[in-house]
């Protein structure tokens, strides 16, 4: 069973269309969801959440239609979105209460353990939290209702980088059970890098790619070269160019690089750019 398939999904909001969107994250496995401020990440996450309606196309979350069963599978969901959704007049101990009677699954003992964790007091109110505790606040509720798919919009950003990778390797390790999944959208790429296996490039509401990160990797390089080299290499082989003041990099199939030139690895933002730059080009 996959934790989420979407099919031809579409959401038009004035000039801004999500544009027959299809994705599938396998259980067991980590989706980083890549886009710039407007691509329709936020879009697609309140789409899967049935937040908003969408005009065509089907969502699929852990075996079940979101349109008739999300309450169903609301226990087995835990959801971090860019704003949290904490009443602001709550403290930590209150937000325990609230969520063991909303939640069957509840763990206070669990919530109690990431509340020490990320030292976030007791009796301070939501409303004088700093963006990064309440983000704290908001993966300690996800975590401790027993959920199998994490939903995660934005949860790293305002966090340090202390606290930042500390808080992949509990994703990490929440994906060793494998029955348990996370999306997670973010403007930092280096932290997708480091968790996802696969990763979905979104970009003006169109889905550039989505394939498994380590493929990716195998499956491009960067070339650095003069005008007079990029001439001679097979045109179907260059994915997009970039010049500089020193000459072109390239961003190529890596098996198509001929073996005289120099190639590096491409991360996950670089090939992203590229691509990006690619399809405005057009």
């Amino acid at each position: 069973m996959n934790a989420i398939e979407i099919k031809s999904l579409t959401k038009t909001y004035g000039d801004f269309t999500l544009d027959n969107l299809n994705l599938i994250l396998p259980q067991g496995t980590i989706m980083g969801l890549i886009g710039e401020n407007g691509a329709g990440k936020s879009t697609t996450i309140k789409l899967i959440l049935d937040m908003i309606k969408r005009d065509g196309g089907t969502v699929t979350l852990l075996g079940k239609d979101n349109k008739d069963n999300l309450r169903l599978t609301k226990e087995e969901i835990g959801v971090v979105l860019d704003d949290v959704g904490i009443s602001e007049c709550l403290t930590t101990a209150q937000v325990g209460k609230i969520m063991k009677l909303t939640y069957s699954n509840w763990n206070q003992e669990t919530y109690e353990s990431y509340l020490n964790f990320f030292s976030l007091p007791r009796k301070k109110k939501f409303k004088e939290f700093s963006r990064g505790m309440k983000m704290k606040l908001g993966i300690a509720v996800a975590l401790s209702h027993n959920p199998k798919l994490l939903i995660l919009d934005e949860a790293t950003s305002g966090l340090d980088p202390v606290i930042r990778d500390e808080i992949l390797d509990i994703f990490c390790e929440f994906t060793r059970d494998e029955t348990h999944s996370i999306l997670i959208s973010s403007h930092i790429v280096s932290d997708l890098e480091k968790i996802c296996d696969f990763v979905a490039f979104l970009h003006k509401g169109k889905l550039l790619l989505c394939e498994e990160k380590d493929a990716l990797k195998d499956q491009y390089a960067i070339v650095r070269c003069s005008i007079e080299q990029l001439s001679n290499f097979e045109a179907s082989a260059i994915i997009s160019t970039k010049k500089n003041a020193y000459g072109f990099e390239v961003l190529m199939q890596r098996d198509k690089v001929p073996g005289n030139i120099e190639k590096s690895s491409v991360d996950i933002e670089q090939l992203f750019l590229f691509m990006v730059k690619e399809v405005d080009a057009k």
